[in-house]
């Protein structure tokens, strides 16, 4: 029997038994290439204040928009919007993040009862919600005992939330221009003919203290070492020295210097040296400080103590701090 009569007999029986339709439907079909499966579409994500994430009483920065333009367009522009809009910020609610929930105001704009409204709440109300972000940095952890904050001087006396002028502080103005508005003493100190280089731009006063609060006096930071603040600047008289002058350690170097400026030079508080030392090194019982010797005639050459005293801040070879 040939192979051709072979097939054909195989499939008379497959006819005869019903199975053949099966196996054509059985056997797998290739899929269309334009049937390929699409990859899925990008999910695109929903602002921050989209009804989705909006939980209830909250209306949304874009409500606020409507009537508050100028404000939302300031704001729009500040390093505030970015954290607390753009990029979800801590509660995701943009202008409610600081000031509530919204919703009941949206619906009746007399119903201000559910906001925090800073034109009308106290110093202490003001820095107590700032601090409900701020609270967490270094430079804000004694800023509920500060002398600011003590002299009713608010967070928003410095900072403009809306329409901040400086970009990194949302400082209402820069500096040193916005600490003169208070500080009018100090303004005139560093119009002095010896001062230290504020006005020029060299520093800041913010370098020198932290307007937040420190624990020390006059709200002063401190060096890396914890000691004075002067001293991140001035490190060849910081030491640690084998003798040490008293005033330095002891008053620190306001002692002898005027800090914001000065008509003297090296900013010292009188203009005569040997009156400065004086003050100290005399024959009274007050003073553990020793005296002048006798020989030291103060009318003429040892007029300038630190003509032969010329390490005054500190030596490790000499107790007399020759040099």
């Amino acid at each position: 029997m040939t192979p051709r009569s072979t097939a054909l007999r195989i499939s008379g029986l497959l006819i005869a038994l019903g199975l053949l339709p099966t196996l054509v439907l059985a056997r797998p079909q290739e899929k269309p290439a334009a049937a390929a499966k699409a990859p899925p579409a990008a999910q695109e994500k929903s602002p921050p204040n989209s009804s989705e994430a909006k939980p209830s009483g909250y209306a949304g920065a874009e409500a606020c928009k409507t009537c508050h333009a100028e404000i939302y367009n300031g704001w729009e522009k500040s390093a505030h919007w970015q954290q607390t809009y753009k990029e979800g910020g801590i509660a995701k609610h943009g202008c409610e993040d600081c000031h509530g929930a919204a919703a009941s105001h949206v619906a009746d704009p007399s119903d201000t009862s559910k906001l925090f409204l800073f034109e009308k709440a106290s110093t202490k109300e003001i820095t107590a919600q700032c601090l409900t972000c701020h609270a967490s940095g270094t430079q804000h952890m004694n800023a509920i005992n500060s002398v600011h904050s003590k002299n009713d001087v608010s967070c928003v006396s410095c900072h403009s939330p809306h329409h901040g002028k400086d970009s990194d502080f949302l400082l209402v103005k820069s500096q040193p221009e916005l600490c003169y508005g208070c500080h009018l003493q100090q303004k005139a100190q560093f119009d002095m003919p010896f001062h230290h280089r504020v006005n020029e731009g060299l520093i800041q006063c913010s370098d020198c203290h932290n307007v937040h609060g420190t624990v020390k006096p006059h709200q002063l930071r401190t060096s890396s070492t914890q000691d004075a603040v002067c001293f991140k600047c001035h490190t060849d008289k910081q030491g640690p020295f084998v003798f040490e002058h008293a005033p330095v350690k002891v008053d620190g170097c306001e002692s002898c210097h005027l800090t914001h400026g000065g008509p003297n030079p090296h900013m010292l508080k009188l203009s005569n040296v040997n009156l400065l030392c004086l003050q100290c090194h005399t024959t009274s019982s007050f003073s553990s400080a020793p005296g002048a010797p006798s020989f030291h005639n103060q009318a003429s050459f040892f007029q300038s103590c630190v003509l032969c005293h010329s390490q005054i801040h500190g030596s490790n070879f000499d107790a007399t701090f020759f040099k």
